[in-house]
């Protein structure tokens, strides 16, 4: 990765309250915590974090244990809090302290562990900024002046090479390098600054959801989880285990159209109506 020019691009990650997959216990969220990561690998120290919700949820400390490992031995976390309780929205909040902080490149997790988790912020919070939405990084591999370049997860283990112009927002993937080990000294030693001035607004879309249990949907597309370039590869090159299907040659336009037909008929669909 090539560092970016911290008075040209100022770097901020997101966070939120996560919980332990098997236990339920409290602490960060595993793809904020990757985005924290890439943050740090990005910025080093000058990495700035910004949580919109409560100073006394215990994940806070968590991602400021992060600060460590990095050339300057000295340096303490800060993060930006946004007073908000769960009844508030958050995107008018950091949509306002992230157009005033100076930050071109914001990074993210995909959804929250907690509250909805629906994964729509990142895009509401780009489109109230008006910056380029990015989803599903992997690394970022170069920021500049006004762009940033960055490989992009796809199904079956592919990447995707991105070019996109700042000011945008990345959202990081599962598949991004792991975050280091929370440390209880940058942790103690972290500040958390609690930002005053800014007014909460009122979550009323919300009070008109009606609530019901999921019901079974469509079958994601497999991401290939290993981070080995040979296995990528290899489901990459897979060929398709579809069979059955046949190959038609020498028919008339009249003919093969009548095939074709057919085998809408028996695929159920073209209906006689249709036809």
């Amino acid at each position: 990765m090539t560092p970016p020019d911290a008075a040209a691009c100022p770097v901020v990650a997101l966070v939120s309250s996560g919980h332990h997959p098997v236990s339920g216990r409290p602490g960060r969220a595993r793809e904020d915590a990757r985005a924290v990561e890439m943050g740090l690998t990005l910025a080093g120290a000058r990495l700035r974090l910004v949580h919109a919700g409560n100073a006394d949820e215990p994940a806070l400390r968590d991602y400021l244990g992060m600060y460590h490992g990095l050339d300057d031995s000295a340096a303490q976390g800060e993060l930006a809090l946004l007073p908000m309780t769960t009844a508030d929205d958050a995107v008018p909040l950091l949509a306002t302290w992230l157009a005033n902080s100076g930050c071109r490149l914001v990074l993210a997790g995909q959804r929250a562990e907690c509250g909805e988790g629906s994964g729509l912020l990142p895009y509401l919070l780009a489109e109230r900024l008006g910056w380029t939405i990015v989803s599903g990084a992997a690394t970022i591999e170069r920021v500049g002046a006004d762009r940033v370049t960055l490989l992009q997860v796809l199904p079956q283990g592919q990447r995707r090479r991105l070019e996109v112009s700042l000011p945008c927002l990345i959202t990081v993937d599962a598949l991004a390098p792991p975050p280091r080990q929370s440390a209880f000294g940058p942790a103690r030693r972290g500040r958390i600054h609690v930002v005053d001035g800014l007014t909460a607004e009122e979550d009323s879309a919300s009070g008109e959801w009606q609530w019901q249990p999921a019901r079974a949907r469509p079958k994601r597309l497999k991401v290939v989880k290993s981070g080995n370039a040979r296995d990528r590869f290899r489901a990459a090159a897979a060929k398709s285990s579809a069979a059955g299907g046949q190959v038609l040659t020498d028919l008339t336009p009249e003919q093969a159209a009548n095939r074709l037909i057919a085998y809408l008929r028996e695929e159920k669909i073209l209906n006689d109506e249709m036809s």
